[in-house]
């Protein structure tokens, strides 16, 4: 992968590491680092090597949100005509649309990590992760209320799915903090640790068990989740039972037989 400018990114183990890397905007995310999201998380999907990847933010925050700029250059555009204006606004939109749904679009289960502020568009993100973990120094807000908007890159949609639906409305309404603890406590992430030290050691550890298993069954596991949650049970029901009539039978399933009966370890390619 060529080097990004907006982002970390290394692979060890089969995990991939993915980082945001602008610290001293807070890891505010620009125009480059949207199309880097999109363009990480689709090579990714595609990279064999990687079975599971964890995102964090490079210093004391996540994610702060949009980059100002990127909203100036929207409201300054130079475009005169109205209409056209409001087309360009909307493909903006869905661009952006485009770069978290990458995230919740990748075959590989993603583990968020989060320390510091969890702002504005860095709550879309993690609302497209699969898990989400948290230091008690964390701090999530959806900040949108506050600047006259209202959410667009996917909260208001994913996070009623994450929490319960009344305090999901007074965190939408209010604009109010969530501190790690509470985070934990309402069910936004799935464990607040007391220093960041210990965030990272877990949540690498969880990465490496689920590194661990049947490459093509996590992504199928992700893809059912993903599936069913959008359709009904009888829906899901018969979708699964059409996928595994294609995808039961693997070379996988034998070695994790063959493991369990020679009480081993399994191994599995990529």
């Amino acid at each position: 992968m060529e080097q990004q400018e907006t982002l970390l990114f290394t692979i060890e183990k089969n995990i991939a590491h993915v980082k945001f890397n602008r610290p001293e905007k807070a890891n505010a995310i620009n125009d480059l680092g949207w199309k880097e999201i999109r363009s990480v998380f689709e090579e990714i999907d595609s990279n064999e090597e990687i079975r599971v990847v964890v995102l964090s933010g490079e210093g004391k925050h996540f994610c702060s949100g949009i980059d100002l700029t990127l909203l100036f250059s929207v409201t300054n555009s130079e475009e005169r005509d109205e209409a056209r204006k409001r087309e360009n606004l909307r493909k903006l939109i869905l661009n952006l649309q485009a770069s978290v749904s990458s995230v919740e679009n990748c075959s590989k289960p993603v583990l968020a990590a989060i320390s510091g502020g969890c702002i504005g568009a860095g709550v879309d993100l993690i609302s497209a992760c699969d898990m989400r973990y948290a230091s008690e120094d964390a701090f999530f807000t959806i900040k949108e209320i506050d600047m006259g908007m209202v959410a667009d890159l996917g909260t208001l949609q994913r996070l009623p799915r994450l929490i319960p639906e009344g305090i999901m409305r007074e965190l939408a309404f209010t604009g109010r903090n969530v501190s790690g603890t509470e985070a934990e406590k309402i069910g936004l992430v799935n464990q607040c640790f007391d220093h960041r030290e210990n965030l990272m050691k877990s949540v690498f550890e969880i990465a490496a068990t689920i590194a661990a298993k049947s490459p093509i069954s996590i992504r199928g596991t992700k893809h059912i989740l993903n599936y069913s949650r959008d359709h009904s049970i009888a829906d899901g029901l018969n979708y699964m039972a059409t996928w595994n009539a294609a995808m039961l039978l693997s070379e996988d399933l034998n070695e994790a037989f063959q493991a369990q009966l020679q009480k081993k370890e399994a191994f599995f390619r990529n």
